[in-house]
């Protein structure tokens, strides 16, 4: 197993372009910090690889998007700039789906993230790299870009491994056409469905998402449920008939480490991500590496009864506010791969070593702040465009453009 974690950009900012993220909307406008941004990452990166993990980046997608400025004659629109300018990429749990399907053979299918204008235009770019990147694993090319087939990725699939066997499940939110009042809801039966036959599942688990949840704003499942093997960690409302689904899940893998959080309502949930931190099986245990949102209050009192229990065997606090504050916890910032690191370009595979390398390669391109006026400077552009010219990330597949569809 190896963690893949984006980076965000040069561009870094809250933009606030997520309609259900109650975070991206809270921080609209806010002054961000590039640089922190990224630090924290790497930060949490070094967390991981000290756990006994191994891990691995993705580098940042070219931002600005000059393509999407050029067609839409966009360059002193507001609202363009955000799009152009977002560093939504750096939550790699949306870049695609990886599971094994009945051969035995793991795939990623890449999410097309159909519901937002800002996200559907990673699909490509994602599609190029990953497909560069993981040289030891087929890459399959994302859905058609339409909301009936919105694919929002890892973030809504779990796969569950009992003494009996495994199950994928998918997690949705709306079947295509489907309208609702309060938050929208971005993932459908129908991509849910198609991805699991793309990648050789004839057998998985559809669950619906809440609609309390998504109210609330569970935008994706991972904000309400967290699982990795045998253990789940998950909201009492996190998916509808969740008792029913929690049995026959035991039924199909066998018996489960299933921990229900009782004691806290949605909205602290999704204050907290507490469902949105890390299970990690390391050699010293089980680990949760939480966010420190974490640290007080209720959600402390949740992780002491999971340590009692036995569910986890040890807490990592980390601080990742650049990345909360647009909505996007641990989880949010990682795609796990269940390969061996030489499926991937060593050149992204890191160590202490080269995280060092990456933290004074954000020193030299990153500003420690911005502005929504900044976007506009040419300046900032020229910077972004440098930092991914630099030679600690020469060779890797930046800007490549994506494989023919046809």
């Amino acid at each position: 197993m190896i963690q893949l974690d984006g980076l965000p950009g040069p561009t870094h900012g809250f933009g606030g372009l997520s309609p259900g993220n109650l975070a991206s909307r809270a921080h609209a406008g806010a002054v961000s910090s590039p640089r922190r941004a990224a630090r924290q990452a790497l930060a949490k990166m070094r967390t991981v690889l000290e756990l006994g993990m191994a891990q691995a980046f993705l580098p940042p997608l070219p931002r600005p998007d000059l393509d999407l400025l050029e067609r839409t004659a966009g360059w002193e629109d507001p609202w363009l700039l955000r799009l152009a300018c977002s560093s939504a990429f750096v939550w790699t749990a949306n870049a695609g789906t990886i599971a094994a399907g009945d051969d035995g053979v793991y795939r990623l299918m890449v999410a097309n993230l159909a519901a937002l204008p800002h996200r559907q235009r990673e699909a490509p770019g994602r599609w190029a790299q990953l497909t560069a990147l993981l040289p030891g694993v087929p890459v399959l090319p994302p859905l058609p870009s339409h909301p009936a087939w919105g694919d929002e990725g890892a973030a809504n699939h779990t796969t569950v491994t009992g003494p009996r066997g495994t199950c994928e499940v998918f997690v949705v939110g709306r079947e295509a056409g489907e309208t609702r009042t309060g938050h929208p809801a971005r993932q459908t039966r129908e991509a849910s469905a198609a991805v699991a036959r793309r990648m050789g599942i004839r057998a998985p688990r559809l669950v619906r998402q809440h609609p309390a949840a998504i109210d609330a704003g569970a935008f994706h499942n991972d904000v309400v449920m967290v699982g990795e093997g045998d253990r789940l960690l998950i909201h009492p409302l996190a998916w509808e008939d969740q008792e029913a689904v929690l049995a026959d899940l035991e039924q199909r893998c066998g018996p489960l480490r299933v921990a229900v959080v009782q004691d806290f309502d949605l909205d602290q949930a999704v204050k907290s991500y507490l469902f949105n931190s890390q299970l990690l099986l390391t050699d010293n245990g089980w680990v949760l590496v939480a966010p420190i949102q974490c640290q007080d209050g209720p959600p402390r009192a949740a992780i002491r009864r999971l340590l009692d229990d036995g569910f986890i065997d040890r807490v990592v606090f980390v601080d990742l506010a650049e990345s909360m504050m647009g909505g996007g916890g641990p989880a949010c910032l990682r795609l796990r791969l269940p390969v061996p690191p030489g499926a991937l370009n060593p050149g992204i595979v890191v160590d202490e070593l080269r995280i060092q390398a990456l933290e004074a390669w954000v020193d030299r391109h990153y500003r420690d702040r911005l502005t929504e006026d900044d976007l506009r400077d040419r300046t900032l552009w020229q910077e972004a465009a440098a930092a991914l010219e630099d030679p600690l990330l020469r060779g890797l597949p930046l800007t490549t453009p994506p494989p023919s569809l046809g």
